[in-house]
C-alpha cells in the first residue's frame, strides 16, 4: 500500500472517530454547549484538557523551534508548563467555585461592571483569535503534506473538519472529542521517538536518549550534535542566549498560560472545586508525557537533517540535488522546504550564511550562501521519513498532528462562540434572547470565528508557535492581571480593572502591530522585525510581561484615587478565596 493511501485511511478513520464522538455528544442546551452541563469525569476532564494545551503550537512547532535554536527555545517548555502550575493553583478552583460559564462573566460581576465585561469580551476575542492562527497554521502544514496539496488548501480542509464537529458537538462533544484526540496525538509523538531514539542512540526512551551516547560516533548525543551545527557556522545547540529575553519571555508564557480563556474554562465543566485540582493534576501528567518528549525529538531530528544532507560528514561533500531523499521531494510540493542552487554545482549546500566567523570557509568551499529553506513547522512532522521509518509511522504522526491542532482550534472557538453569544448578544444586546436562539448564535458565532482564522491563517505572522506566542502574551498583558486582582484584592474597583485591561491591550497590540502588521497583516508594519529595531533588545513575543505589568500598575493606582468596592462586591471576593464545595451556574 502507498504511503498516500496509508495517510488517508490512518487520517480519515479518526476524522470519523471525532466527527462520530460529536454527533453521539451533541449539545443540545447551552448549559451542555457552554460547559457540558458540568458533569465531566476529573481524570477525562484532565485529559481532555492536555489535549487542549497541546495544540499545533506543542506537537508540530515546538520540537521544530528547539530543533533550529536549541537550548535557547526551552523557553516554550518551561513557561507552558510553569504557566499551567499557576494556573492550577492560582485561579482555576477558584473560578470554579465562582460557578459560572465564562471568564467575561466572572470579570463582570467581579467588578460590578458591564464595561468590565464588555472590555474581557473584546480581549478574549483577540487573544483567541491570535491563538487560532497558530493551530490552524500548523493543521494547514500537516494537510498539505499529507494530502500532498499546497498550504492553502491545507488550511481550508483544516477549517472544514473543524466546522463539522466543534459547531455540532459545543463544550461537550469537544470534551469527549479531545479525550480521543489527546490518545492519537500522544500515541502518535511517542512511537517515532523511540524509533528514532533506538537508531541514534539505542536507548528507547527519549528522554535518556538525548543525554545518551550517539552510537555511530561514540560521542555524547548532544556533544556530537554541538559538532556537527558549529561545523556549519551555527551556534553551538546548547548555547545559551540573552537571559532578560529568556526571562522576559519565559515569564510572559507562564502568565499567560494562567490568563488563557479556553483553558481556564474547561474547568467549568466538572462537577466539584476538588474535581477542578484534581483536573489540573491530572492533565500535568498527561501533559508531561509529550513535554518530556519534546527536546529529544528536537534535538535528533535536526542531527538526522544534517547527517541526510552530508552523509559523508560536514567536511565532505553535500548530497546532490538529484540523489536528495523522497521526504524532502513531498515536502518541496507544499512550498515548506526550498533549494535554490546559487553556485550551480547541483549540490544542496546547508550552512549558516550569516555568521561573519564562517564566510572564509565557506568562500574555500565555492560555497555561494545557504541554498535549503526549511521551515520550522515541518521537522516533526518530517521526522519519520527522515529517518525511514515504515509507512504507518508515518501516517500516525499525521493524524497525530491533525489532532494536537484541531483539538486547541476546538477549544478557542467554543471560547469565542461563548463570549459572542452569552457574554456580548445575551447580555448586552438581546437580554430576552430564548435558549435556542442564543444556541443558535453561539454556533454562528463560531463559524464566523472559523473563517476569520483561516483567512489570517493564510498569512501567518509568524511559524506556529511564534504566532501562539504572541497570543499568550496578549493574554498575560490583560486577562491574567484582572483575574488575579479580582480574586486576591478586595481593594481593586471596576474602574481601575476596567482601565488596567485596556491599557495592557493597548500597548501590547501596538508592540506586536509596529513589528508585525496591523492586525497581523503582512506589509503594514511600521519598523523591521529585527532585534536592531527592538525596544530595549525586547522582541515582541517577550513583550507580554511588560504589558502586564502597566496593567496591574493602572489598575492598582486608579483604584487606591477612586473609590472601593462596595462591601456585597468584597464578600464575594472573600467568599471565592475558600474554595470550598460549589453550587450550580447562576446569572444565566
Amino acid at each position: 500500500m502507498d504511503q498516500y493511501t496509508l495517510n488517508l485511511l490512518i487520517v480519515g478513520a479518526s476524522f470519523a472517530l471525532y466527527v462520530g464522538i460529536a454527533i453521539w455528544a451533541r449539545a443540545g442546551t447551552t448549559a451542555e454547549f457552554y460547559a457540558a452541563n458540568r458533569g465531566v469525569n476529573p481524570v477525562l476532564n484532565g485529559m481532555a484538557t492536555a489535549a487542549d494545551w497541546m495544540s499545533a503550537a506543542s506537537f508540530i512547532s515546538m520540537a521544530g523551534l528547539i530543533a533550529t535554536v536549541g537550548y535557547g527555545n526551552s523557553t516554550y517548555l518551561m513557561g507552558w508548563t510553569g504557566g499551567y502550575v499557576l494556573l492550577a493553583l492560582l485561579l482555576a478552583p477558584y473560578l470554579r467555585k465562582f460557578g459560572k460559564y465564562t471568564v467575561p462573566q466572572f470579570i463582570g460581576d467581579r467588578f460590578y461592571s458591564q464595561g468590565a465585561r464588555l472590555t474581557a469580551v473584546v480581549c478574549l476575542i483577540i487573544i483567541s483569535v491570535t491563538y487560532v492562527i497558530g493551530q490552524m497554521t500548523g493543521a494547514g502544514v500537516a494537510f498539505s503534506r499529507f494530502l500532498e496539496v499546497n498550504v492553502s488548501t491545507g488550511l481550508w480542509i483544516a477549517s472544514a473538519v473543524v466546522f463539522c464537529y466543534a459547531v455540532l458537538g459545543g463544550m461537550k462533544g469537544i470534551t469527549y472529542t479531545q479525550v480521543a484526540q489527546y490518545i492519537v496525538l500522544i500515541i502518535a509523538y511517542t512511537i517515532p521517538a523511540i524509533f528514532i531514539s533506538l537508531q541514534l542512540t539505542g536507548n528507547p526512551i527519549p528522554w535518556f536518549g538525548l543525554f545518551g551516547t550517539h552510537t555511530e560516533s561514540a560521542l555524547p548525543l548532544l556533544q556530537k550534535l554541538d559538532q556537527v551545527v558549529t561545523d556549519l557556522g551555527f551556534n553551538a545547540y546548547t548555547a545559551q542566549g540573552s537571559m532578560l529575553n529568556m526571562t522576559l519571555f519565559t515569564l510572559s508564557l507562564m502568565i499567560g498560560t494562567a490568563g488563557l480563556p479556553h483553558v481556564i474554562i474547561r474547568f467549568f465543566t466538572v462537577p466539584k472545586v476538588s474535581d477542578a485540582r484534581w483536573s489540573a493534576g491530572w492533565a500535568l501528567v498527561f501533559i508531561a508525557l509529550l513535554y518530556l518528549t519534546a527536546p529529544a525529538v528536537g534535538a535528533m531530528a535536526r542531527l538526522n537533517i544534517i547527517n541526510t544532507i552530508f552523509p559523508a560528514g560536514t567536511e565532505q561533500e553535500a548530497v546532490l540535488y538529484d540523489e536528495r531523499p523522497d521526504w524532502m521531494r513531498t515536502w518541496e510540493v507544499t512550498g515548506l522546504l526550498k533549494f535554490e542552487d546559487k553556485n550551480g554545482d547541483g549540490r544542496i549546500q546547508y550552512y549558516n550564511d550569516a555568521a561573519a566567523g564562517f564566510t572564509e570557509t565557506a568562500t574555500q568551499r565555492g560555497w555561494a550562501g545557504n541554498e535549503l529553506t526549511i521551515n520550522n513547522d515541518i521537522l516533526v512532522l518530517a521526522n519519520p521519513e527522515i529517518a525511514q521509518l515504515p509507512g504507518w509511522v508515518i501516517a500516525l504522526i499525521a493524524a497525530g498532528g491533525l489532532a494536537a491542532a484541531l483539538s486547541t482550534a476546538a477549544g478557542l472557538l467554543l471560547a469565542i462562540s461563548s463570549a459572542i453569544s452569552h457574554d456580548l448578544i445575551k447580555d448586552f444586546l438581546k437580554p430576552d434572547i430564548s435558549e435556542k436562539g442564543e444556541l443558535m448564535a453561539a454556533r454562528i458565532a463560531m463559524a464566523g470565528a472559523i473563517l476569520v482564522a483561516t483567512l489570517l491563517g493564510l498569512n501567518p505572522p509568524g511559524f506556529a508557535a511564534q504566532t501562539v506566542a504572541l497570543a499568550f502574551g496578549l493574554a498575560a498583558a490583560t486577562i491574567f492581571p484582572a483575574l488575579m486582582m479580582g480574586i486576591f484584592s478586595k481593594r481593586i474597583n471596576s474602574v481601575g480593572a476596567t482601565l488596567g485591561m485596556i491599557v495592557g491591550l493597548v500597548v501590547t497590540c501596538l508592540y506586536l502591530f509596529t513589528y508585525l502588521g496591523w492586525f497581523f497583516i503582512a506589509g503594514t508594519n511600521m519598523m523591521e522585525n529585527v532585534p536592531a529595531n527592538y525596544l530595549f533588545g525586547i522582541p515582541p513575543t517577550a513583550f507580554g510581561p511588560i504589558g502586564a505589568l502597566l496593567n496591574f500598575a493602572t489598575a492598582y493606582i486608579v483604584s487606591m484615587m477612586t473609590q472601593a468596592p462596595p462591601k456585597h462586591v468584597q464578600d464575594l471576593v472573600e467568599s471565592i478565596r475558600v474554595p470550598r464545595g460549589a453550587g450550580q451556574a447562576t446569572g444565566h
